[in-house]
């Protein structure tokens, strides 16, 4: 099972590296590589901002400047952590010399029909806790879980965004992890 996994994401990996290479050049490569990952930059900045106007502000940002940008794209790293470390520079550009407000609950406003009152009560429960819980631990780890579970990127994929060893991130999302569970009043749970 592990093994299916990890040829499927190597085997995408392999095919957004294409599409960006094909990109440079054809604007419907550009246009499926925006489908794919537009939620997760869209999340990461709704997560950092807690703000929608400013959120898909920062998303067209991010995309224009990875467009503007994709000539550059080498394809030694996957895509989502080439295009996540331009979200990462526009977040910063943006709250530089302000400190950022971490409303999460903003980031997960996609609404679900298919989502039950209670279930959907419970779960804004969990997302405000979980929202003040991320202002309190260091900014370091909640960068690395914003990344990791609002941005959808894996262990490498964070590291290579933050500058980090694989390592050194699965550290940072444990112990963001425990601070979180420690902040909390609801039990985390991860949905299978």
């Amino acid at each position: 099972m592990i093994t299916i996994m990890t040829e499927q994401k190597q085997s995408t990996s392999a095919d957004e590296t294409s599409l960006a290479r094909e990109a440079a050049v054809n604007a419907d490569a550009f246009a499926e590589l925006y489908r794919r990952h537009i939620t997760r930059v869209y999340r990461y900045h709704a997560a950092h901002t807690g703000n929608v106007k400013d959120a898909e502000d920062l998303t067209s940002q991010t995309f224009m400047a990875a467009l503007e940008g994709i000539r550059s794209y080498r394809g030694d790293a996957p895509f989502a952590a080439w295009l996540m470390g331009i979200a990462s520079k526009k977040r910063f550009l943006f709250f530089r010399g302000r400190r950022p407000e971490v409303p999460i609950e903003a980031a997960l406003q996609i609404p679900s029909p298919s989502l039950p009152t209670d279930k959907a009560a419970m779960s804004r429960l969990r997302i405000e806790s979980i929202s003040r819980a991320l202002k309190q631990i260091s900014a370091e780890r909640a960068e690395a879980l914003v990344l990791r579970f609002f941005g959808e990127l894996s262990m490498a994929e964070t590291g290579r965004v933050l500058n980090k060893s694989e390592a050194a991130v699965k550290m940072l999302v444990s112990r963001g992890l425990q601070d979180l569970r420690e902040r909390t009043s609801l039990a985390l749970e991860v949905e299978k």
